[in-house]
């Protein structure tokens, strides 16, 4: 479960970005002083508290970045844990039951084979794919 948790814990965090940066923040800020009051401009103390808001935005964003690249770190160190041990695969039509044999990237996500007892291996296994890990 720990893994599948890894996994998702990515997607959303890039997701998450969707939201305002550094650029549009920016921007506005910009629009704000070219069309304000020219006999009521904007208080010292609240322009100063924007650029505090700014620099707390850049500082967010460095540390998502910085969490991203840990996440991924993790989810790299994980699935090369996996490399010799029976799993529990969920693919489309059932759940199967291998050795992970090889881990390979796509995009900088792990993806593991899984050679199937008796079978043809299980190729591009995500981490969310697996239910269970047996110890030898």
């Amino acid at each position: 479960m720990e893994i599948e948790s890894i996994a998702n814990a990515q997607d959303t965090s890039i997701s998450q970005r969707a939201g305002i940066g550094e650029d549009d923040f920016l921007e506005v800020l910009l629009a704000q002083l070219n069309f304000q009051d020219p006999l009521e401009p904007v208080d010292n103390s609240e322009f100063i508290a924007q650029f505090a808001q700014l620099t707390n935005l850049t500082q967010t964003q460095s540390l998502n970045d910085k969490i991203d690249s840990l996440l991924s770190i993790q989810s790299i160190d994980q699935a090369v844990d996996l490399i010799g041990k029976t799993v529990e695969v969920t693919t489309a039509a059932t759940n199967e039951v291998g050795e992970v044999t090889t881990v390979t990237f796509n995009n900088g996500s792990p993806q593991l084979v899984v050679q199937v007892d008796g079978g043809d291996p299980i190729v591009g296994v995500g981490l969310s794919q697996i239910r269970i890990v047996r110890q030898p």
